[in-house]
């Protein structure tokens, strides 16, 4: 597509063939859409996170050595050898990547037309003051060592001036890099979206490369836009996104329906994009609400749902050790209860059924059998059928759950109402076709009831407890469950995970006090 000849309009030649809007399709277009060509693996997040990682190790690690240079051994008050402080040192540092990760050190380069080491100081001073007075303390009160005031003041102090500086020029390296560079489209040419065009054509400090416009319906172009030209319509969206290899997407003001829009977004967020959105307020919107901005322009930030690899490791090495050390605990409860399931009724141990997890990949999922062998699923089917409707009713026991005691066995309620009956799923979170914290895996005849936003749950690791078991659990009708579960992978993170973890244990316990 490109601007006519002649003209300072932007237009377009319409395609033979439209692509149909993903509200219009089931799973199986989500499906396709994950088979498009896969796109650069380097990008602006990939290359300053590492970057970031590296600065931090090579800051404390300066920091640890110009101490160590300033109080030799035979000063310390604890005597300990230099080559034991390094090793406690050297261990200690993948603890100190793994807690700036959960402040967000790493990935707000990537999610932020704009962001500097000067706007994190506040974050990195927290970071390192709470983290060598940890250390420290930790150190003392298990008597390994006896702390020097000086000692920790200095690297204290050298931690700080080290870790920054080798951010700063970190990020200085990377912005240097093509990597850094984010490809950039504008949906709706009218009289905002061609001003943010005009702002980041002046600021290449931003790193953003303008490719050009999104619009059905454009205005005319400004004179100060250069060469920019307008790509196609909002249903081309996935085309232009593939064919430019875009990293990043503002959606300013356009005179399409705001269904479209949606449908734009939606279609978006399956890939690896960061998207921006500029607020219909804007001139009202104050720069300190945590929103980042183009010269003054503010724009809301909507980072791609999809896990980073680093924090998607991190969640599997949380997974394997947290999973193995239940299977460890709990593995005398679990003998007592298979016992008692095979006494009170005949059939196995454990149900099989398969469900629905990450990337819509299909798993057996495993759980202590609680009814009697070989009932019916249709009921369940009809069931949840009925509570996707917004006006559906909770049953008599104001839940939202099938009530079939007919069917459930006498352990089988125990199980059910202390939850009990999950926890053979952390053989699935061994395994890795879950996780600990999640969304809940589907069934599969659950998936044609879904609408096109609420297969984002499934860029996101299925869970054994996860937002909807902690802040709902059956008082919500299907579709907020299916809500909730988006809204967990939209807002994932490592810190989210630890406070749902903390926080089902006292769920189960109150649950079983008042069921």
């Amino acid at each position: 597509m490109s601007v006519r000849e002649g003209s300072d309009t932007l237009a377009f030649q319409a395609t033979a063939e439209a692509t149909a809007p993903p509200a219009a399709v089931g799973a199986t277009a989500h499906i396709a859409d994950r088979a498009e060509p896969a796109r650069r693996r380097i990008r602006r997040g990939w290359l300053v996170r590492r970057m970031l990682a590296g600065a931090d190790v090579l800051g404390l690690s300066t920091a640890f050595i110009a101490t160590e240079f300033l109080f030799p051994p035979n000063r310390l008050t604890d005597h300990l050898d230099v080559s034991v402080e390094t090793l406690v040192f050297l261990t200690s540092l993948p603890a100190w990547i793994v807690v700036a990760k959960l402040y967000g050190l790493y990935d707000r380069d990537e999610e932020r037309a704009r962001h500097s080491t000067v706007d994190e100081l506040v974050s990195v001073f927290h970071l390192i003051t709470v983290g060598v007075w940890l250390f420290y303390s930790t150190r003392w009160i298990v008597g390994f060592t006896q702390p020097d005031a000086k000692k920790l003041a200095t690297f204290w102090l050298l931690a700080l001036v080290s870790v920054t500086t080798a951010r700063s020029a970190a990020r200085a390296v990377a912005r240097r890099r093509a990597a850094y560079l984010q490809n950039t489209i504008i949906v709706g040419a009218g009289d905002v979206g061609q001003l943010i065009g005009r702002k980041l054509l002046q600021h290449p400090e931003y790193g953003i490369n303008l490719v050009g416009f999104v619009d059905g319906e454009p205005k005319e172009r400004r004179q100060d836009l250069g060469d920019l030209q307008l790509l196609g319509g909002p249903d081309e969206i996935r085309e232009i996104v593939n064919e430019n290899d875009i990293d990043r997407v503002i959606i300013a003001f356009s005179r399409e329906r705001h269904e479209q829009l949606l449908e734009v977004v939606r279609a978006l967020r399956w890939r690896d994009i960061q998207i921006d959105v500029v607020p219909r307020l804007f001139e009202v919107v104050s720069p300190n609400v945590g929103i980042h901005n183009v010269e003054g322009l503010p724009l809301l930030g909507l980072p791609a749902t999809r896990i980073p690899r680093s924090s998607r490791f991190l969640k599997r090495c949380f997974d394997l050790i947290g999973a193995s050390i239940l299977l460890a605990a709990t593995a005398p409860l679990m003998a007592m209860i298979a016992f008692l399931i095979r006494r009170d009724s005949p059939g196995p141990v454990f149900f099989r059924q398969t469900r629905v997890g990450l990337d819509m990949r299909e798993f057996a999922l495993f759980k202590f059998r609680t009814m009697r062998e070989g009932t019916d699923e249709g009921p369940h089917r009809e069931y949840v059928r009925e509570i996707m409707r917004t006006d559906a009713a909770p049953a008599s026991n104001n839940l939202y759950k099938l009530e079939r005691a007919d069917v459930v066995t006498r352990i089988g309620r125990w199980l059910r109402r202390t939850s009990l009956d999950e926890l053979p799923q952390l053989l699935n979170v061994v395994r890795g076709d879950m996780s600990l914290v999640g969304p809940r895996p589907l069934i599969p005849y659950e998936l044609e009831l879904l609408a096109p936003h609420q297969f984002e749950r499934f860029l996101v690791p299925a869970g054994i407890t996860g937002l909807w078991q902690v802040e709902a659990r059956a008082h919500s009708t299907f579709v907020e469950a299916l809500d909730l579960d988006v809204a967990y992978a939209r807002g994932y993170s490592l810190g989210l995970d630890l406070r749902l973890l903390l926080r089902t244990p006292f769920l189960i316990f109150r649950t079983r006090e008042t069921g």
